[in-house]
């Protein structure tokens, strides 16, 4: 049986440290940081994370600024408000929420954001600067698959890391930060994707598997090697089989298949998810840090 790896307790405890980190700052100067969340249009889905980032700010004292607005908002219209955000002191980092209505430039958008205020590590001069390997915001999401894998992975030099998945979200960030020479990486890593003609031939490949395909069971059991520590990023709902008239959450791997084969195993919801979040928070410190020295 594979060793679970809990996001759930792992984002818990790291939101315990943030919160006294907040606390400290407060002391330090007067205020705690603050952070800017923006959501256009009516997406369930999108609603849901708003509130969570919401709930996580409270969790650890910080400032929650949601600015919700309709699906009909223009470009130039988000870009006012952006700009007034990147110009507000209380406002330490800036999310807008992905994805934005069709009428809307997401490019156009990001660039728009102070990279001083980039807490979702997505502007272009964050993202050459994680390249470079110099002190930047790390993207929520690959940086909290990567302190999970460093959490159950004593030595990395020289593990083969393959990822699933070539997004600017999470397959080309997760890839870039792996192979840096440091202690939290310096694997040997290996991207895949669609355009591979059969894909278990790099997945059964690999010590540390990310799977971020963006598609429901991506990879099974078949497909990885005994003792692989597999990092699951992917959110899908399907029909339950087991009553089809409802649905549930599942991953881009196929736990069921995968984890009697797994050393370690994220599970889907619990895995990488929670600590998304945590490392927003984490990064609205860091914003507030930096903007204060």
């Amino acid at each position: 049986m594979a060793e679970i790896i809990d996001g759930k307790k792992v984002s818990s405890e790291i939101r315990a440290e943030i919160k006294e980190r907040v606390a400290q700052l407060n002391k330090a100067y007067g205020k705690v940081p603050g952070l800017a969340v923006v959501l256009v249009g009516d997406d369930a889905a999108s609603a849901v994370y708003v509130r969570m980032k919401g709930k996580g700010c409270e969790e650890v004292g910080m400032n929650s600024f949601q600015h919700i607005l309709p699906g009909a908002t223009s470009q130039s219209e988000l870009l006012a408000l952006i700009d007034k955000l990147n110009k507000d002191s209380n406002v330490n980092g800036i999310l807008v929420q992905l994805p934005l209505p069709k009428q809307i430039d997401e490019k156009a958008v990001i660039n728009a954001i102070d990279p001083i205020k980039d807490v979702d590590g997505f502007h272009p001069v964050n993202v050459g600067k994680l390249v470079a390997e110099d002190e930047c915001f790390l993207p929520c999401t690959p940086h909290g698959c990567q302190i999970l894998i460093n959490r159950h992975v004593k030595d990395l030099k020289g593990k083969h890391l393959v990822v699933v998945g070539r997004s600017s979200i999470v397959g080309k960030p997760v890839a870039n930060m792996m192979l840096q020479k440091n202690d939290q990486a310096n694997c040997i890593v290996t991207i895949c994707h669609t355009a591979a003609k059969d894909i278990s031939v790099y997945t059964k490949q690999a010590d540390i598997l990310v799977v971020a395909a963006g598609r429901a069971m991506t990879v099974t059991g078949d497909m990885v090697k005994e003792g692989v520590v597999v990092i699951d990023v992917g959110v899908n709902r399907i029909a339950d089989p087991a009553d089809p008239s409802k649905t549930k959450i599942v991953g881009d791997v196929d736990f069921d298949s995968v984890e009697p084969k797994a050393a370690s195993i994220t599970p889907v919801p619990g895995g990488v998810g929670p600590m998304t979040i945590a490392m927003l928070l984490s990064n609205t410190v860091k914003a507030f840090e930096m903007q204060n020295r």
